[in-house]
């Protein structure tokens, strides 16, 4: 229970410092709210009357402890672009790209598992050759470059997926699905490179250890000893790696879902910054940066489930 006091501490101080980069770098740049709703060739006495209606013309420790106080209530503000509420938008963009971070996952974990496995069964030879330079090459490539080559593909080429759009699932489950395939596909390829990677990695030195010669010295057959108590050993360090991508997919998700047109959290950070929508972007950094730690915090938890030598105190 401390483990998880002293995590949520830790998570609460880290949003507080970034909160208030975030909310400092925004108000350093140049123009303000005041300018983006009014334009920049408004009358200099209404832009300075709405200014002080505003009230950004307090000193900005106020106007920092007025918006945290905001997003601790719920009154996050009205986007300038979208005219909506912040925070709804924000919730159902956030369902939307959690349905591509949840696929990418899927999609990662079930090729780079076996792939990292297979790789490290035959540690130097041809098959751990082929699979490290497959994931050397899904590491070098960029994500956007494995987006338009999918559209090129499955899209335009094949037909069998649509390039471009999102649909709700509440709305259509298939749809939504089959508009997600394709982003998801794209990020997870990044991914998957890099679990494959440590998945090799880990069970390379787990496979050389005392109690594995003496699971094969028992006379268990080579499949059982690989995966039952080899991947069994390594899955701590994969899932590790793996919540600490998530950090990684969020970053990459506002590329994919540009290229995409997937009108999800990542296309609405673009638009916010594209349009300098700046009570947009405060919020958006904000919950974006709070759901990668609680994704950290998440997997260091089931972390302790899954290997019981791990004790929390």
């Amino acid at each position: 229970m401390s483990y998880i006091l002293n995590r949520v501490f830790s998570m609460m101080l880290t949003l507080f410092l970034i909160s208030a980069i975030t909310f400092a770098v925004t108000n350093i740049l140049p123009g303000d709210v005041a300018m983006m709703i009014m334009g920049t060739q408004s009358n200099p006495e209404a832009l300075a009357g709405l200014r002080e209606t505003l009230g950004l013309n307090d000193p900005l420790l106020v106007q920092y402890g007025r918006w945290v106080g905001g997003m601790l209530t719920g009154d996050w503000g009205s986007s300038l672009v979208f005219k909506e509420p912040i925070a709804p938008l924000l919730l159902q963009k956030m369902t939307a790209s959690g349905l591509l971070v949840l696929f990418s996952m899927a999609i990662a974990l079930t090729c780079a598992i076996p792939l990292g496995v297979w790789a490290a069964v035959h540690a130097n030879r041809w098959q751990d050759t082929a699979a490290s330079s497959t994931a050397m090459l899904g590491v070098s490539l960029p994500d956007f470059f494995w987006g338009i080559m999918l559209i090129l593909l499955f899209a335009r080429g094949l037909g069998w997926l649509p390039s471009s759009g999102f649909v709700d699932p509440g709305d259509d489950l298939g749809a939504a699905v089959r508009h997600a395939l394709l982003p998801s596909l794209a990020l997870g390829l990044g991914l998957m490179a890099h679990l494959t990677r440590m998945t090799r990695a880990t069970m390379t030195g787990i496979l050389k250890q005392e109690f594995i010669r003496v699971a094969r010295a028992k006379g268990l057959n080579e499949s059982t000893v690989v995966w039952r108590y080899g991947l069994a050993n390594a899955v701590g360090p994969v899932m590790t790696v793996a919540g600490l991508q998530v950090g990684y997919l969020f970053g990459s998700i506002i590329v994919i879902e540009s290229l995409f047109n997937y009108t999800g959290m990542g296309w609405l950070t673009y638009q916010a910054l594209l349009n300098r929508d700046i009570p947009l972007i405060q919020a958006s950094v904000f919950v974006i940066a709070a759901v990668v730690m609680l994704a950290n915090l998440i997997v260091d938890l089931l972390y302790a489930v899954v290997d019981p030598r791990i004790r929390l105190s």
